[in-house]
């Protein structure tokens, strides 16, 4: 079989983009709990045109979080390649990992979108809500193994409905997910 060139969303409307998108499936990452649950991100424009990233999950009914900031790998490009920056351990930010966001699909009204990155070993389906269509959620993963994903590594993400409140929830502040995922649990 063969695969199509991985292209990229042109023209993202990056205002359009931000506010909250829950992850409906992914590659199991090692910096995410294995048990984690109704994960989601939230992005907010800053002034300066990068993107501040608020990555949530749940684990052991504790919510878990990390910070980073989004840019443009070309700022004069018209392609949705970006760079994530987050700095970890994140209760004591000293190292920064700095990953491939591009947006590989994204529908007209944005409301659903399939990011990916060109080594291929990161895959999200994301969505406004925390439920996507089963023929919609079909489509996005047909169009990954279009462009050479192993889709069989995708993994739907549990989401609670209606989605926890981030801030009513308790904190893990010890930052014991990001310790287990490092020890693959």
């Amino acid at each position: 079989m063969t695969t199509k060139e991985m292209e990229v969303v042109k023209n993202l409307d990056v205002e359009k983009y931000m506010g909250r998108w829950y992850e409906i499936a992914s590659f199991p990452s090692r910096n995410q709990p294995k048990d984690g649950v109704n994960t989601r991100a939230t992005y907010t424009l800053n002034q300066d045109g990068t993107v501040h990233v608020l990555n949530e999950t749940w684990s052991g009914g504790k919510r878990g979080s990390i910070e980073g900031t989004a840019y443009k790998v070309d700022p004069k490009s018209d392609e949705a390649k970006l760079k994530v920056k987050f700095y970890i351990p994140p209760f004591l930010p000293i190292i920064p990992i700095v990953g491939d966001y591009w947006v590989l699909y994204i529908d007209d009204d944005y409301q659903y979108a399939l990011i990916g990155q060109p080594s291929k070993k990161y895959l999200w389906i994301l969505c406004r809500q925390p439920h996507l269509d089963e023929e919609i959620y079909n489509q996005l993963v047909e169009k990954a193994k279009e462009v050479g994903y192993d889709v069989s590594k995708l993994h739907k993400t549990p989401q609670a409905d209606p989605p926890p409140d981030g801030e009513d929830a308790p904190k893990d502040t010890k930052g014991i997910w990001w310790i287990k995922s490092i020890l693959g649990k």
